[in-house]
């Protein structure tokens, strides 16, 4: 195995936190009459706040208040998980140390903004292990395009086939296997479908397993 760096996505894959930010919405929604909140939650998991956006406003209407509703939603996300209360992965912590010990380079590339990053990632003492750190609010293009990967091999000092991208969602998975890196789909909310089986270059239950199957190949 000739990979050099490891890049994480956030959501889903190192926080247990797709879930938490549905329910939140789930809180919000009924308040202005919105209903169904859930189905278009789910499609819009992987993109940042603006291409969010545009799907809410696509299904609900341009009069729709999104971000009045996005601003309660994060008051009700901080209020409930701030203090580093929503659930780290599975193997999270056993995996980075690994890669930390082991000399690979390692990034955070999340379509959530950088500053709620940073400090989810430092609330749950993790911050440490990422030689870098990109928010979504820092790219041009939301996943499904690949920018916010190829920004942070750039920023890592590496090329895309020394490169190893981790992704639960759909538009995640599309935009690490057009990055060019290794592409490896641990799934959360999304199950795996026939196009993430063949843009994946494996699948893995969790991080343990990612971890395990390091190991092995090493």
């Amino acid at each position: 195995m000739d990979f050099k760096a490891f890049i994480f996505d956030m959501d889903g894959v190192i926080f247990d936190s797709e879930r938490a930010v549905i329910d939140c919405w789930k809180v919000i929604a009924p308040q202005y009459g919105i209903t169904d909140i859930e189905t278009h939650c789910i499609a819009a998991t992987g993109l940042n706040e603006q291409a969010t956006r545009r799907i809410f406003k696509e299904q609900y209407g341009e009069d729709m208040p999104y971000d009045e509703m996005r601003a309660k939603r994060k008051a009700l996300f901080i209020e409930r998980f701030d203090q580093g209360l929503v659930a780290v992965k599975q193997g999270t912590e056993d995996l980075l140390s690994f890669l930390k010990t082991n000399s690979y380079k390692v990034a955070l590339a999340s379509s959530t903004s950088e500053g709620t990053v940073r400090r989810e990632l430092a609330a749950a003492g993790l911050i440490e292990y990422f030689d870098v750190i990109i928010g979504g609010d820092k790219v041009t293009h939301s996943k499904p395009d690949p920018e916010i990967f190829l920004m942070a091999m750039e920023q890592l000092g590496v090329r895309p086939e020394e490169a190893a991208v981790i992704e639960d969602s759909y538009n995640g998975v599309r935009a690490a296997n057009a990055s060019g890196a290794y592409t490896i789909m641990v799934p959360d909310l999304l199950p795996p479908t026939d196009e993430m089986r063949e843009k994946a270059d494996i699948i893995r239950d969790s991080l343990s397993d990612v971890l395990e199957w390091i190991k092995e190949n090493e």
